[in-house]
């Protein structure tokens, strides 16, 4: 490999070489169509996520005197945990039984998880909603950062100026919204940094833990249960769940459950992203991805899109389109310069 050349970018569409077919395992084309299938798998999950659950909000959430989004996670990740030893006991997935040992291996993947979570839902409490976003495409920058830092992986001119694009849009479209507090700064950058060493760490650990997809999804649930439900007892969430006897019916919990079989794909698909393409391109389809969340949201729930919301849609998608782009150029780039 040259030196200059970025593995995650060799990643994205590469033609195959004339050396190879095109079918041939670890080809360019074959590396090119698992990168393109994995960002388009984790997109659908997560676009199908959010409105799962903007779709249990909606029905549910005036019989609750509160919230349980930590108890619904710690729910979702119990039937992933089913789901998955489900799919290994008939025959259809293989990992090891339970060990320890990897489990102290992947814990920092889900320390990191639970941080973003409970750093989320806070800065969500003290900072308006046009503030959290400009973060998240801070976030982005910090992550395309820590991938150069820690796995040297290099970041072209272009897809430093489609995250400029991004953020400018997000800033223009909340400039008239955003309001500063000591406590929703402090959330917003802590929630940033631990959204960030979410998504490095997971890249790190798919490299170095000895583990299937699905094993990766057998941990990540376990843990994530083993690390939230206490929370949720500590925070009432718990409490609220058992003495709200409105929602303790068939259809709440039916509804729950595939919610947990779409937080199980979701799963699988984040970790596949990551190991096909790379922690940059991950935070920045997972941004993209709130495009067609807010236009599905429209339609699906009546909601409101102010002309703010529609122009930051419409730059979001300028600066995906400018860092596709400058992905295909680079693959290109570094593939001449391997002749």
């Amino acid at each position: 490999m040259s030196k200059n050349e970025d593995p995650e970018m060799q990643k994205m569409v590469n033609p195959p070489s004339d050396q190879s077919s095109g079918n041939e395992k670890g080809s360019p084309s074959s590396n090119s169509l698992k990168a393109i299938y994995s960002c388009a798998l984790y997109s659908f999950c997560s676009v199908s996520m959010v409105l799962v659950n903007k779709s249990l909000a909606s029905s549910y959430n005036h019989l609750i005197e509160g919230d349980l989004n930590v108890l619904l996670v710690v729910f979702q990740a119990i039937v992933a945990v089913i789901a998955v030893e489900f799919s290994k006991k008939m025959g259809w997935v293989e990992y090891p039984s339970f060990s320890l040992k990897t489990a102290k291996q992947w814990a920092p993947v889900n320390l990191f998880f639970c941080g973003m979570l409970f750093t989320g839902m806070a800065s969500l409490q003290h900072n308006s909603v046009p503030m959290v976003t400009i973060f998240k495409n801070i976030t982005n920058i910090v992550v395309t950062a820590g991938d150069y830092y820690f796995f040297g992986s290099r970041t072209e001119s272009l897809v430093l100026a489609a995250f400029g694009i991004m953020l400018a849009g997000a800033i223009f479209a909340a400039k008239n919204d955003v309001a500063f507090s000591s406590i929703g700064l402090f959330w917003m950058i802590t929630n940033c940094a631990t959204t960030a060493g979410y998504i490095l760490y997971m890249k790190f650990a798919t490299k170095t833990v000895k583990l299937s997809k699905f094993g990766m999804v057998f941990y990540n649930n376990v843990l994530c249960t083993v690390f939230l439900l206490p929370c949720t007892i500590f925070n009432g969430e718990f409490s609220i769940f058992m003495n709200t006897e409105a929602i303790h019916t068939f259809d709440y919990f039916s509804k729950n459950t595939f919610a947990g079989f779409v937080g199980f794909f979701l799963n699988f698909a984040s970790l596949n992203c990551v190991a096909n393409t790379g922690a940059t391109t991950y935070a920045i389809v997972g941004s993209l991805t709130k495009v067609p969340t807010a236009i599905l949201g429209w339609f699906l729930f009546d909601a409101i899109i102010t002309p703010q919301t529609w122009f930051f849609i419409a730059v979001s998608m300028c600066g995906g389109f400018l860092y596709s782009y400058a992905k295909i150029r680079s693959s290109r780039n570094a593939k001449k310069s391997t002749k």
